[in-house]
């Protein structure tokens, strides 16, 4: 996979939720950063990322094999503006060979741009309960 260009984005940010999951298990970072807005904040990371510094991270998290999967639980769209409250469960491979367990709420906020394309541009995952360190 290598670009956005293999996937059917649908036109309803309330699907989108359904090709996040697919091309975050992919593993891919770079294209999970390509659904961003070129500025976007993620806090997947645990802190607020812009920029290379999401990108980064994107690459070398997503290359570790972490899987998610989520569901919209809500929508609400106005204009080119989504906001989709989602709950999620993550499953992160430790170096010891162990498998960390999250599960929590995320708001998603997405925009449509200019191509009509919807690109996420505020992500804010939180964990029901903070991860064993």
């Amino acid at each position: 996979m290598s670009n956005l260009i293999d996937f059917e984005i649908p036109e309803d940010p309330d699907r989108l939720n359904e090709l996040f999951v697919r091309v975050f298990n992919s593993g891919d970072g770079a294209l999970y950063d390509a659904m961003y807005t070129d500025d976007a904040v993620s806090n997947i990371s645990g802190a607020p990322l812009s920029g290379a510094a999401r990108t980064a991270f994107f690459k070398e998290f997503l290359a570790s094999g972490p899987k998610i999967d989520s569901r919209v639980l809500q929508t609400y769209t106005t204009g080119d503006t989504s906001l989709l409250i989602v709950d999620y469960s993550l499953d992160v491979p430790t170096p010891d060979g162990q498998t960390l367990h999250m599960h929590g709420t995320c708001t998603d906020v997405l925009i449509r741009n200019e191509d009509g394309e919807w690109r996420l541009a505020v992500d804010r995952p939180v964990p029901d309960e903070a991860p064993a360190a």
